[in-house]
């Protein structure tokens, strides 16, 4: 008897599991739709376990997170969580169900068309969890400062004696006192919701700190903060959102991770590149973006410079002096040329990229 194998595609909602089975080279799948719930999962999985000489599954990777993946893998199934983004899509194709998308997983997957996602641990996710918060506080703190000033400025309330938000702005701001009680009310709530924000920020600011500095963040975060740009929460984030840096075999593949290769559509002889294509991992492409803007000022290497570089070994000194130089000498370059300045910052942001990869990896 020949021995095949059983793919099987999932499509999982909160409620509902359709799953599509096929057997060997079958065309035909076997469709089941089961309740989203550990029990009955495990016992459906269970008998098409013994049913099936082996059991490949997979999934999108979605809102219902990678629960589903662990539950699977500690029976001994093999399960993989599919990028979305990277599914291959037919053209013409306009009709969508959970049992056609579910049979549609089933055999790409067969086919082996489908990536696979890197699935953290749930100590990394926790983690990774912590850090989208803090995006997500900065967001509404961003959101609650713009409500609060367009309600001053219609008001002919508007502070021009330096930088907002600043000691002397926040005296300023609970001087100001309005006639009418609705006025006042919208005022004092606009104002304790941009203190709620601050509070919120600063407690998960200070839980960053704690795991920053604890075991087995604390030395992978001392090391990438050697780089300008890089500080707690920003080497936090990248080392959440990656994972170890050691999947991707060159830079070339992170920074293709991250969406900071440019877009390419050639043919033949014709060469043609476009923007990055912006793929991947949003908030590491930020967060790179965003440290790039410091290498357009000379690299000095002053007190905070070599107090960030206390501890490590000289190959990582001289490696991340190599970066501060070259990154800070290309983006002059880039300019020089009539690049624009956000061009150029992108361009960096793509070379810190491979820098930090090589100082994960390559780097004693």
């Amino acid at each position: 008897m020949q021995k095949v194998i059983t793919y099987v595609g999932l499509d999982v909602h909160a409620e509902r599991i359709v799953m599509a089975s096929l057997e060997g080279k079958s065309m035909d799948p076997v469709v089941r739709d089961i309740p989203n719930d550990a029990k009955v999962i495990r016992r459906t999985f269970q008998r098409l376990a013994k049913e099936a000489y082996e059991l490949r599954c997979c999934y999108e990777a979605g809102p219902c997170g990678f629960e589903l993946h662990r539950q699977l893998t500690a029976m001994g199934i093999a399960c993989e969580v599919i990028a979305p983004g990277l599914i291959p899509v037919r053209a013409g194709d306009r009709v969508k169900t959970d049992r056609r998308d579910a049979t549609k997983l089933a055999r790409l997957f067969r086919a082996g068309e489908l990536t696979s996602v890197a699935v953290p641990s749930a100590d990394l996710e926790a983690v990774r969890d912590l850090v989208r918060l803090r995006d997500s506080i900065r967001r509404d703190l961003t959101a609650a400062r713009s409500r609060l000033q367009h309600f001053l400025l219609r008001h002919g309330r508007s502070y021009r004696s330096g930088q907002g938000w600043t000691k002397s702005f926040w005296i300023w701001l609970r001087a100001q006192a309005f006639d009418r009680e609705c006025e006042r009310l919208t005022f004092e709530s606009y104002v304790h919701e941009v203190e709620h924000q601050m509070a919120r920020r600063a407690d998960v600011d200070a839980e960053i700190e704690r795991v920053a500095r604890s075991e087995p963040y604390a030395v992978p975060v001392a090391r990438l903060s050697c780089l300008r740009g890089f500080a707690t929460l920003s080497a936090l984030a990248l080392l959440a959102e990656i994972g170890d840096f050691r999947r991707f075999q060159t830079p070339r593949e992170l920074m293709s991770f991250v969406g900071l290769v440019p877009s390419e559509r050639s043919s033949g002889a014709s060469v043609q590149r476009g923007r990055i294509t912006k793929t991947g991992n949003s908030l590491v492409r930020r967060i790179l973006v965003e440290a790039a803007w410091h290498y357009r000022h000379r690299p000095v290497f002053g007190p905070l410079a070599r107090k960030a570089v206390e501890g490590q070994t000289p190959q990582t000194v001289e490696y991340v002096r190599k970066a501060h130089t070259r990154l800070h000498r290309r983006y002059t370059r880039l300019v020089s040329r009539g690049k624009k300045s956000q061009v150029a910052v992108t361009a960096i942001a793509r070379e810190l990229c491979g820098f930090t990869w090589g100082l994960m990896v390559a780097i004693p």
